[in-house]
Formats: C-alpha cells, sequence, structure tokens
C-alpha cells in the first residue's frame, strides 16, 4: 500500500484525474465480472473467469496507454493530428464498405492473426479531436473569419461524422456535439455554429416532407429512435429500470443482480442499470459525481492553460468522454432513446477502452505542462524578486 501511495505522489499532472482514473478502472473490474456471469455461461461454457481476464488485459494495455500518452509533450499530438486524419478517412472508407458486419451494420474490422475485432471509429474519434484542437489553434488570429477559418475547420469534422453515421450515428452525433462545442470555446462566431444547427434542421425537415424518413432512419439505423419518440416501450430500456428499481438505496450487493441475467449486454450497454442494481442509488450518484469531477478538474486546466491546442484539445477529449458517460446514463434511466453508447472506462470494450485510457493519457500531459509552466512561472519570479532585492 506505501508503494501505491508513494507512486501516486510521484505522479505529474492533475492528481484528481489520476485519482478518478483508477477509480473508474477499479470499478469497472468489479461490476464487469459480475454483470457478464450469465453470458459467460453462454457462450464460454461457465468460465466465469472469461471476461474478467479480459477486462484485466484490456486495462493493463490501456494504463500502459494513458502512461504512454502522459510521458509525451502533448505539442507532439499537433504534429500527428494531420497524419491522423489522413489514415482514418481511408479506414473509415474501407469499413463502411468491406467491414464485417454484426448486427447489420458495419463498423467493425477484424485485426489479422489475432481474429480480433476493432471499430475505427474509436480511431477516429481521437483523431478528429486533435485536427479540431489543432485547427482552431492556429487559426485564433482569425478566428471569425468564414472562409479562412470557419470552413476548414467544419469541412473535416462534416466529412468524418458522415462516414461514422451510417453504421453508428450514435458516435457520429457525440462526436459532431463535441466539435461544435470545442468551436464555442476555441471562439469561433456563434453565428456561423448556428448556422450550421440550422441547415442540418433544414436538411431534417426536407427529408420527412419528401417523405424519405424511413429511409433514412433505416439507412442511420435510428429505428429505436423512432419507436420511443413513437411512445413505444423498448424491452431492454423496461428490464432497465426494474434493475434500477431493484437496487433502491443501498443496492443488493456486489454481485446479486438479477437482471444481469436478462439484460442484454448487460457488461457494455447497459451496465450502468447494474451498477444501481448491486450498489443502490448511492453507487449510481458516485459514478456520476466521479465524471462530473472529470469535468471540472478538465475545466480547471483549461482556466490555467497558456497555450490555445492544449485547453481546447484538453476539454474536447474531456467532453467527448463525459457526453458519452451521460448519455449512457440517461439511456438506462429512459430519459433518451437507446444509443448503443458504452460507459466509458467502466463498459466492457475493446478498442473503445483503449482510446479512452488514450485520451486520459492526453488530458494528464497537458495537465502535466500546465503544472511545469507554473512552477517555472514561480521559480523565475522568485529570481527577479532575489534581483531585485539585491
Amino acid at each position: 500500500m506505501s508503494t501505491a501511495i508513494q507512486l501516486y505522489r510521484n505522479l505529474k499532472g492533475d492528481k484528481a484525474i489520476w485519482l478518478i482514473f483508477f477509480v473508474l478502472s477499479l470499478f469497472s473490474v468489479l461490476i464487469v465480472y459480475s454483470a457478464s456471469g450469465s453470458e459467460a455461461y453462454k457462450w464460454h461454457g461457465g468460465n466465469t473467469e472469461y471476461f474478467l481476464i479480459k477486462q484485466l488485459i484490456l486495462l493493463s494495455l490501456g494504463m500502459f496507454t494513458t502512461y504512454v500518452c502522459y510521458q509525451l509533450n502533448y505539442i507532439h499530438y499537433s504534429n500527428i493530428a494531420p497524419v491522423l486524419m489522413i489514415l482514418v478517412v481511408p479506414l473509415l472508407l474501407y469499413t463502411g464498405i468491406f467491414g464485417d458486419e454484426i448486427n447489420d451494420s458495419r463498423r467493425w474490422l477484424t485485426i489479422p492473426f489475432i481474429n480480433n475485432t476493432f471499430q475505427p471509429s474509436d480511431i477516429a474519434k481521437v483523431a478528429l479531436i486533435l485536427y479540431v484542437a489543432r485547427s482552431l489553434a492556429i487559426r485564433q488570429e482569425y478566428i471569425k473569419d468564414f472562409k479562412g477559418a470557419f470552413l476548414p475547420i467544419i469541412m473535416p469534422v462534416v466529412l468524418v461524422c458522415g462516414l461514422i453515421a451510417p453504421s453508428d450515428f450514435s458516435t457520429a452525433a457525440l462526436l459532431f456535439v463535441t466539435c461544435l462545442l470545442m468551436m464555442f470555446i476555441g471562439r469561433v462566431s456563434l453565428k456561423y455554429v448556428a448556422l450550421l444547427v440550422f441547415m442540418g434542421l433544414v436538411l431534417l425537415s426536407i427529408l420527412v416532407m419528401l417523405g424519405t424518413w424511413e429511409v433514412t432512419a433505416d439507412y442511420f439505423r435510428l429505428d429505436t429512435w423512432i419507436s420511443r419518440l413513437q411512445g413505444n416501450d423498448v424491452w431492454q430500456v423496461n428490464q432497465s429500470k426494474i434493475a434500477i428499481a431493484n437496487g433502491e438505496w443501498i443496492g443488493e450487493g456486489p454481485g446479486n443482480s438479477f437482471q444481469r441475467n436478462i439484460l442484454p449486454f448487460a457488461y457494455a450497454d447497459f451496465i450502468y442499470a447494474i451498477i444501481c442494481e448491486e450498489y443502490g442509488l448511492i453507487g449510481g450518484v458516485f459514478i456520476i459525481a466521479m465524471f462530473l469531477w472529470l469535468l471540472f478538474r478538465c475545466i480547471n486546466i483549461v482556466t490555467r492553460c497558456p497555450k490555445a491546442f492544449g485547453a481546447i484539445l484538453a476539454m474536447g477529449l474531456c467532453l467527448n468522454i463525459v457526453i458519452q458517460a451521460f448519455a449512457n446514463v440517461a439511456v438506462s434511466v429512459d430519459l433518451v432513446p437507446v444509443t448503443g453508447l458504452t460507459l466509458p472506462l467502466i463498459s466492457s470494450g475493446g478498442t473503445s477502452l483503449i482510446f479512452t485510457c488514450m485520451s486520459i493519457g492526453i488530458i494528464l500531459s497537458v495537465s502535466k505542462y500546465v503544472e511545469q509552466a507554473e512552477l517555472e512561472q514561480i521559480e523565475l519570479s522568485k529570481i527577479e524578486s532575489d534581483a531585485a532585492n539585491h
């Protein structure tokens, strides 16, 4: 225990974000092991340790990724961003045409030799946020210009989100909203952002008027959204609400969830409902508080960061994680239609978990730079003060 405490003290960057990361990671192992029991019996012959070992391996790899990204000076990510964008666009195109079709959508590619699948959209999210942060930072002097600033920034956003949307509309919408918020933080003129939102609403209205809404909805896999907006019940959402109700205040206790045997993908899409059932309202509020704390700590970094790129980058990555977390929670409590988005850092996952850890590492890299810059400023002030006294 003393070694762990000493290691924690030696870590640079925002200590609160390190703590949030470790706490959510630990919670992830416990809840995934509990929520995946029925799936283990269904697909792995009762080997309940399968998902536990898998999650531990993925978290270990994720923590290593976090540490590597934290060690790298965040300024280097500005140079990496254009290269990633060049790789991501053809990768998304290839996935849409030749990707593995699972559940009637092409979101996955198979990694050769190890025969595991991954979602290129997870890579695209980080790549686009890096690129938008870079574009906003280098255009700060003329950020209000439509042709010189807004168009060069929004076109890659529309392209990447448009390539993701046919197979994963929820992820595309989340990424698009994140980029819009980054533009707001980066001082892009609000009238241009409002114009973009208005154009989207007009396009949607035209599709409805032309009677092509059903075709569009089927293409973008919006069936569950339409059904929910029409007032129809969704079976898995009802089961999720039963799980939350069963938990009451203090929950049924770790490993005692009943709904995990009924809810599909209880260890992924609806893991928040299992958290509430096993740990009660207290556990559910605790998870929300962790993500809110992460948001507030990142806002603190933004207010202290002397460089625009670091501030916008940290906030963009944080918003992407936090908005996805609240979207997942909102689905579980039936505030919005089913999206298919997982709970970051907690749900069982592959590339989604790795790239979330990557995002945390980059945020910590920015916070480490902010601390170093503040220490250097303090040292400089001391030197200047001593010089003045002599």
